[in-house]
C-alpha cells in the first residue's frame, strides 16, 4: 500500500456558500466515482481557492459529503495575474492524499467546469 496524490478542480459562477459548497461538492463525488474511493482511502485533503473566493470553505462540503474523519485543509492560491494564461478566477482546487494498491498512473485527475482549461494549458 502506498499514498498516492490525486488532483482536481473546478470553478463557480459566484462566490456564495452555495456556489462553492455545490462545485466543491460536484468535484468530490466526480472523483471518488472516478476514483472508486471510500472515505477511510483518503489520508487528507488540502483545498485551495483563488482570493476571489471567500464566503465559505471548500472543506465544509466535503463534511457534508460525509468525509467526517478526514483531515482536511483550505488555503487561498496564489493571486497570479490576469494576464497569465493558468490564471482562473473562482477557482476551487484539491489534492487527495489516497492510501492505495493502485499504481500512480491508475489515478484518475477531475477538472471540471471552466477549471477544464487548466488541463489544456498546465
Amino acid at each position: 500500500m502506498a499514498v498516492r496524490g490525486i488532483r482536481g478542480a473546478t470553478t463557480t459562477e459566484e462566490d456564495s456558500e452555495t456556489a462553492i459548497v455545490d462545485a466543491t461538492t460536484e468535484l468530490l463525488a466526480q472523483i471518488a466515482r472516478e476514483n472508486a474511493l471510500q472515505p477511510g482511502d483518503i489520508a487528507a485533503a488540502w483545498f485551495t481557492t483563488t482570493p476571489d473566493l471567500t464566503a465559505e470553505f471548500p472543506a465544509a462540503a466535503a463534511r457534508r459529503f460525509g468525509w467526517d474523519d478526514v483531515p482536511l485543509m483550505c488555503a487561498h492560491e496564489m493571486a497570479v495575474p490576469a494576464s497569465n494564461p493558468r490564471s482562473l478566477p473562482r477557482c476551487i482546487r484539491v489534492l487527495l492524499l489516497v492510501n492505495t494498491d493502485q499504481p500512480s498512473s491508475a489515478m484518475r485527475f477531475v477538472y471540471l467546469r471552466g477549471a477544464q482549461m487548466l488541463r489544456v494549458t498546465a
